[in-house]
């Protein structure tokens, strides 16, 4: 698929595929056009050309049928209502409360606080738990790891791993941390200048090593926390 803004493609003849019951990372440099290709796989973006397949068929023409139809999709940043509850963002959901608590046990204590005095961390797991939930047949998600310390993100990934064993749902993770991501996925892709430059099974990480890793952990801003801080 070619996708962008206008006229104006930013990426070009971008192919991908997510196999049921797969884990699938997309890595990238800043600019790559990552998050570019996760709104035009849903349709956040228009194509310009190509098209995008879901189970076999074509794809629903936009977000809301996807989901209907079994796609959770979790964009980058904190998707979360802010003056809500935990709880009422939760409810928002077609998984309800009890199916993202499964998943975050560390929702429950929290149902009653507003989610805008969340810690980064406990944001983004009431984000992913919400769209777990749903049991979807597929999850896209971008940058769950933004900004966050590695254990949390350690709990977030497992989580994906979890529900993708659970209930052979498909997963398409961008990430700037490939590490972490490499742990957990069953195979890769690398986009660069808005084209796919390589892929490969986790288990082989040669183009990766040499194109990709090294500038991807020298440009990953230094950690020296090892857990969220508390709640206010």
């Amino acid at each position: 698929m070619t996708s962008g803004y206008g006229d104006l493609a930013a990426i070009r003849d971008v192919s991908l595929t997510v196999h049921v019951g797969e884990i699938v990372a997309l890595f990238g440099p800043n600019g790559a056009g990552k998050s570019t290709t996760m709104s035009a796989a849903v349709g956040v973006l228009p194509l310009i050309s190509g098209e995008v397949l879901w189970l076999g068929g074509r794809r629903p023409k936009n977000l809301c049928a996807l989901a209907r139809n079994g796609l959770a999709f979790v964009p980058e940043g904190r998707s979360v209502i802010s003056g809500l509850t935990v709880q009422d963002n939760l409810r928002l959901g077609a998984g309800g409360v009890d199916g993202a608590v499964a998943y975050f046990p560390e929702l429950e204590r929290l149902l009653s606080r507003p989610a805008g005095l969340l810690s980064g961390g406990e944001q983004q797991m009431l984000s992913l738990g919400r769209a777990l939930a749903t049991q979807p047949k597929a999850l896209l998600a971008d940058e769950v790891s933004l900004g966050l310390a590695p254990i949390i993100v350690d709990r977030l990934f497992s989580a994906i791993r979890q529900a993708s064993a659970d209930s052979r749902m498909g997963v398409l993770l961008v990430e700037q941390q490939p590490r972490r991501a490499l742990a957990v996925a069953d195979r890769w892709y690398l986009l660069q200048n808005g084209q796919l430059a390589g892929d490969g099974p986790a288990s082989d990480t040669t183009l990766l090593d040499e194109s990709y890793l090294p500038s991807a952990s020298a440009s990953s801003p230094a950690r020296t926390n090892t857990s969220e801080r508390e709640s206010p």
